[in-house]
């Protein structure tokens, strides 16, 4: 790909969020917060393999 229609696809996905988080502020929010918690739980069951794995 080359360098100029990386930073055009760089930019319209920045513009696409920027709209996004000014017109549906609390979707955008609520999407953030599911993302962190699956985030999380995957963080989580990772540590519970390993104890297992280790005890």
């Amino acid at each position: 790909m080359s360098g100029g229609v990386k930073k055009i696809l760089i930019v319209g996905v920045v513009a696409l969020v920027l709209f996004l988080l000014i017109t549906q502020p609390q979707q955008s929010a609520d999407f953030v917060h599911r993302v962190l918690g699956w985030l999380k739980d995957g963080a989580e069951a990772i540590v519970t393999f390993f104890r297992a794995l280790f005890s």
